[in-house]
């Protein structure tokens, strides 16, 4: 991963880290239950668009990089990597 994919995800993880305070706050607040499920969902969603971005750049970089290549194992490599993570 380069330093600008890492720099722009930690930004991001950082925010999500304070969403999450946030609601710990929230619980032990007594706030209405609606209003931390929001909150929840909203920290949900900023993780789902950093690991967007994180895939999108590994597709970019390394599986395209391995397709190019003449390895038939690093491209099977890849392919299983990729379903692995599809399959969670």
């Amino acid at each position: 991963m380069d330093n600008a994919v890492s720099a722009k995800s930690l930004k991001a993880l950082s925010r999500v880290e304070g969403q999450v305070r946030g609601i710990a706050r929230m619980i032990e607040g007594g706030r209405y239950c609606i209003d931390v499920v929001t909150q929840i969902e909203a920290a949900r969603a900023a993780l789902a668009r950093i690991e967007s971005d994180l895939l999108r750049r590994h597709l970019e970089h390394c599986v395209h990089e391995a397709m190019a290549s003449s390895d038939a194992k690093e491209q099977a490599r890849v392919i299983d990597e990729l379903v692995g993570v599809f399959r969670r």
